[in-house]
């Protein structure tokens, strides 16, 4: 048996991966685990995304935490940084978010934040795990549920602060994925005095993310150029990632914003060491514009968690995927979709520029992802046919391009990334490598 916890908690189909009992066993567990940790009866603040099946796993995650005698500050429907930040502000031992982030509205997911708001060690998630698989004693006294208040109210006051200017006279769209920033972001934005058009902001439990969100900027693109509008931002289900798109309706990605906000940093003295954080994910062009700004650059792993981790190791303040988690370790613990957009958007009214302008101190390598559903991501390792074909594009392309081919860290997925000079060559070897996967490994 794998590993239950993947790179962003435990997810899978509500209901048949994910089952009441699993989240009741995830709370019981978590209480043996964290009073261990803590020294004392833990405190778990709990929030979730709008999906239907978040109701009865919230339900069940209670009951087994209470159970096993741990108190419970129940936060409602909020994003998952939002989560990370009420962590630390109500002095909790532990964080805990019900949310699939961007998957579909069938998947669901079970995310624990350490009293620091940051995610759990991979050692403290072991431990849980191992105590899921043991009886749990019923605890000679049950803890407490209490509903948290304000919390969304200090959420926003600490946004706000951290805007480095306000967005008076700019127009914006807003697509809020069907997800947990559905009413938080529009509120946010406006509160800095800029215009917003919310779209995708009526959640329904069944429609977060089809169709819309971070998945889709090009909706937010159309959107913006039918109104005329200064700009737009993408978030997904958990608004924990943003994307944007210029006044044409043009996507800016992470890598774009994480380069822009690093060169500004640096500008103002306020990047410690003149250096980043980001993923094997970034794009070449990203690579470029660091190196000519003299900005330092080291690359992870795909996920925040390990973004983060490489950030604290090396004390930067900055770092971030191409996928738009952005982490301000001056400002948060965990990628934040609301305050990377807020950065973004008062940078550019801050200086007077256009987020098009922004965008474009790095030149942008085509790149052509494709994702293969396949029977199972541990085979990925001995299917010498992948690899051969790998082998091949990379000596064709040499230093004009790269090629990635990784596991998903939360479907079962192989997603295969080849960039070139054009993207009718990343097209060709992509489709080349990704064939080899479907026939080798395919469901």
């Amino acid at each position: 048996m794998g590993r239950l916890f993947g790179t962003d908690g435990v997810r899978g189909v509500a209901g048949s991966e994910l089952s009441a009992e699993l989240a009741r066993g995830l709370g019981r567990a978590a209480v043996t685990v964290l009073a261990v940790e803590a020294g004392h009866r833990p405190v778990f603040l709990l929030g979730r995304d709008p999906r239907e099946s978040g109701t009865w796993l919230e339900d069940a995650l209670v009951s087994g935490i209470h159970e096993a005698g741990g108190d419970v500050l129940l936060a409602g429907v909020e994003p998952t940084p939002a989560v990370a930040f009420l962590t630390i502000d109500a002095a909790a031992d532990a964080g805990v978010v019900i949310s699939a982030s961007h998957n579909p509205p069938e998947y669901n997911g079970i995310k624990f934040f350490g009293r620091n708001g940051m995610k759990l060690p991979d050692g403290v998630e072991d431990k849980i795990e191992a105590a899921l698989r043991d009886p749990v004693p019923v605890a000679v006294v049950e803890g407490s549920i209490r509903v948290l208040k304000g919390g969304r109210e200090r959420y926003l006051a600490h946004l706000v602060e951290a805007a480095g200017a306000r967005l008076d006279g700019m127009t914006i769209v807003v697509d809020c994925a069907n997800g947990a920033a559905s009413k938080l972001a529009p509120s946010l934005y406006e509160r800095l005095g800029a215009t917003v058009h919310a779209i995708h902001a009526s959640p329904d439990g069944r429609n977060i993310n089809v169709g819309c969100g971070a998945l889709h900027p090009e909706v937010a693109g159309a959107a913006v150029v039918e109104l005329g509008a200064d700009a737009g931002v993408s978030h997904d289900g958990d608004a924990d990632r943003a994307l944007f798109v210029d006044h044409r309706g043009r996507v800016i990605d992470g890598d774009q914003v994480l380069a822009a906000c690093a060169i500004a940093m640096k500008e103002a003295g306020t990047l410690p060491h003149d250096a980043v954080v980001t993923t094997v994910m970034a794009n070449l062009g990203f690579h470029r514009a660091m190196r000519g700004a003299g900005i330092t650059v080291s690359a992870t792993k795909v996920g925040d968690r390990y973004v983060l981790e490489e950030m604290l190791e090396e004390d930067v303040m900055l770092g971030g995927e191409q996928s738009g988690h952005l982490i301000f370790r001056d400002h948060a613990t965990t990628g934040d979709g609301l305050l990377t957009a807020i950065r973004f958007l008062s940078l550019a009214a801050g200086t007077g520029r256009t987020v098009a302008d922004l965008a474009a101190v790095m030149e942008h390598f085509p790149q052509v992802m494709e994702n293969v559903r396949v029977r199972s991501i541990v085979e990925l390792d001995d299917a010498a046919p992948v690899w051969d074909a790998v082998r091949v594009a990379e000596e064709e392309l040499a230093d004009s391009g790269r090629v990635l081919v990784r596991a998903s860290g939360t479907e079962p997925l192989v997603r295969v990334m080849v960039e070139a000079e054009t993207e009718a060559v990343a097209r060709r070897h992509a489709d080349a490598i990704a064939g080899e996967v479907r026939t080798h490994l395919g469901a």
